[in-house]
């Protein structure tokens, strides 16, 4: 039986994750596994506000997470998909080519989100991705004692990145802009908590402001105030590329992909998508953000679905939720909030170094269940059926 082509797109937290399990649970004697990604190493995004802030953050390379688990990895940029024909075209420094695929697994992640504010894309920094956060780590060493950096946007990036840059370098003047309320997501007690800690940073806050526009040298305000910055940071959110929307596949209006319960898109069913690229639905019926968490559980339940559809056997699933937000502030203090089943934060929180030791947790295991995609690797991988179920239903594990 001709090998079964499976192509992910992308190898961050979800992507990584995807292909090192189907290589675990699935008999390469069946199935040929490509990932493609644009970059060599695993990129700790949870760790890219402190990358910019000046501290060495590991950074496995992929040749090496993949060795030895059968994974093809391709480095080159994804330019189309082509989910007709069933072809993806690449880019890399040799130029053009395009390879076919069976079954797609769409995780290209997402980048900072500009809003459409003027003078973001010319002026501004962000940790959307590491060659920027290495363009914001290379402003920041050039900045001389007392040099300005503005922070836009309290998001969990946003506060992440102030805190650390803060911290790292005690010299400089940091302010943090928010839209409305500092920590307004947060509850009562988390919420007081952030504030002691940027008092305790040093960092000016500016609450319930909007940015109209940044510019060379400063950021202004809808309300006419002009802040001076030497650096200035974007963390006003995410946003996905346009690429999954220019291939046909159906989109929301912000063009992440849309999917069913299975992470299988609904107008292209041997494409699944995971992590911030698709539109997830809760367990609470409401969207999961964009986060590793979410990447996590997408990934698991798009890996369930690929293997029952090849296998014949039921389909599992994974819990869709969103329990918590987890908030490093510095290297010696953080949040721990978790929300209840609406999202809203409940009403206690855990702060200090209980929290961080907690969050310092998480970011290992991220790493680790990454860098070691086929650990457990079981004597006996599972054979492809030999006709394997293509309808657009998945059954469902009760």
């Amino acid at each position: 039986m001709k090998q079964h082509r499976i192509v992910v797109l992308g190898a961050g937290y979800a992507g990584a994750y995807v292909a090192g399990t189907l290589a675990r649970r699935l008999s390469p004697k069946d199935v040929e596994i490509t990932v493609v990604n644009a970059e060599p190493e695993f990129v700790q995004r949870l760790r890219l506000h402190q990358f910019a802030a000046g501290q060495e953050i590991e950074a496995p390379r992929l040749a090496d997470v993949f060795a030895g688990t059968g994974v093809r990895l391709r480095l080159a940029r994804v330019t189309a998909v082509d989910p007709e024909r069933q072809v993806v075209a690449v880019a890399d420094a040799g130029g053009g080519d395009e390879f076919g695929y069976d079954t797609l697994v769409y995780a290209l992640g997402s980048h900072g989100d500009s809003h459409g504010v003027p003078g973001v894309a010319e002026h501004a920094f962000d940790v959307g991705t590491r060659p920027s956060a290495l363009r914001l780590r290379e402003r920041l060493a050039g900045l001389d004692e007392g040099g300005r950096v503005v922070v836009v946007g309290d998001g969990l990036t946003g506060l992440e990145t102030a805190t650390e840059v803060a911290e790292s370098r005690p010299g400089l003047s940091v302010a943090l802009v928010a839209r409305g309320e500092l920590g307004a997501r947060l509850s009562a007690g988390a919420r007081g908590h952030l504030r002691r800690a940027c008092e305790r940073l040093g960092i000016t806050v500016w609450e319930h402001t909007e940015v109209e526009s940044v510019e060379a040298g400063r950021v202004v305000c809808a309300d006419g105030t002009v802040l001076a910055s030497d650096t200035t940071v974007w963390a006003a959110g995410f946003a996905v590329g346009p690429l999954a929307a220019a291939s046909g596949l159906q989109v929301t209006e912000n063009g992440r992909i849309v999917v069913d319960r299975a992470m299988r898109s609904v107008s292209h069913p041997n494409v699944y998508a995971v992590g911030d690229s698709v539109l997830a639905v809760g367990d609470n019926g409401r969207p999961l953000p964009m986060s590793c968490a979410t990447a996590g559980y997408t990934g698991q339940q798009a890996t369930h679905a690929i293997v029952a559809r090849l296998t014949g056997r039921t389909m599992a699933t994974t819990k869709l939720e969103y329990v918590g937000n987890h908030i490093s502030l510095g290297r010696r203090d953080a949040i721990l909030q978790m929300v209840d089943g609406e999202g809203q934060a409940k009403p206690t929180y855990t702060g200090g170094g209980k929290a961080t030791r907690f969050k310092a947790v998480i970011v290992w295991m991220s790493l680790w269940a990454t860098s070691h995609p086929t650990f457990g690797l079981p004597r006996r991988k599972h054979r492809l059926a030999t006709a394997p179920v293509t309808s657009s239903t998945e059954t469902v594990a009760a």
